[in-house]
């Protein structure tokens, strides 16, 4: 079964909107796994529009179960993955100022910037998945790179399935068929929501983790962190 993996980043723009510590993201994430969430994922950028360094280094003493931090691989972001050595780390390729993920990795043009840093943090011993858009070479590149997982970017998909379930998914599909075969792990994220959650594991099961922060975060001011938590779990089942 895919396992659900809570990005709290939007609690942390909350607390941030106002300054202190209310809500606690130390504590939303302990509530978070204690509602059935199987890993914690947060983006700490260089600006700290929401989730802090500091976090971070709190998150680290708190989460257990799958802890992924996600970010441009620059200085500051391998520092942080030295001293916190998290279960996962996603590489995406956004720079600082951009507002959120909105591109995969080029695995083909910029393989000669990747590789060392993938070599250098799995040396860490910290399981490397990289952001990438479902392109055959891309793919192909990324197995190249001797990354560990991809985390297919689904914001196609998401937009496609309002339309046309079954073209939306089908590039996602073949791309991850290829990913699959190559013995590369498969996560998803980027737009995924109740609505096009399940047809998507249904499609592709051997998606082995899900990231998913904004939808959720949102379905949880209707319906509440845990009953939300919950409402994904299931959606998750094939």
């Amino acid at each position: 079964m895919t396992r659900l993996s809570v990005n709290i980043n939007k609690v942390a723009t909350i607390r941030n909107a106002r300054g202190g510590n209310n809500p606690n993201v130390a504590k939303v994430a302990q509530d978070a796994e204690r509602f059935g969430a199987e890993g914690i994922t947060v983006h700490p950028r260089p600006d700290e529009r929401h989730i802090t360094t500091k976090d971070v280094y709190d998150l680290k003493e708190v989460v257990t179960t799958e802890f992924n931090i996600e970010g441009f691989p620059d200085d500051r972001f391998l520092k942080i993955l030295e001293e916190i050595k998290p279960d996962q780390a996603t590489l995406v390729p956004d720079p600082p100022h951009v507002l959120t993920s909105n591109a995969g990795w080029d695995t083909i043009n910029r393989a000669d910037e990747l590789k060392p840093i993938i070599e250098q943090i799995k040396a860490m011993g910290i399981r490397v998945s990289i952001f990438v858009e479902p392109e055959i070479e891309i793919i192909e590149g990324a197995h190249a790179l001797g990354t560990d997982r991809i985390e297919l970017y689904t914001e196609m998909y998401a937009t496609g399935f309002k339309q046309n379930p079954e073209e939306a998914i089908a590039k996602y599909a073949y791309a991850a068929a290829k990913a699959h075969e190559y013995g590369i792990g498969i996560n998803a994220g980027h737009d995924l929501d109740l609505n096009n959650l399940n047809y998507l594991v249904k499609t592709i099961p051997y998606i082995d983790e899900v990231s998913i922060g904004h939808a959720l975060i949102c379905d949880a001011l209707y319906y509440g962190l845990e009953n939300t938590i919950q409402l994904y779990l299931r959606a998750l089942k094939v």
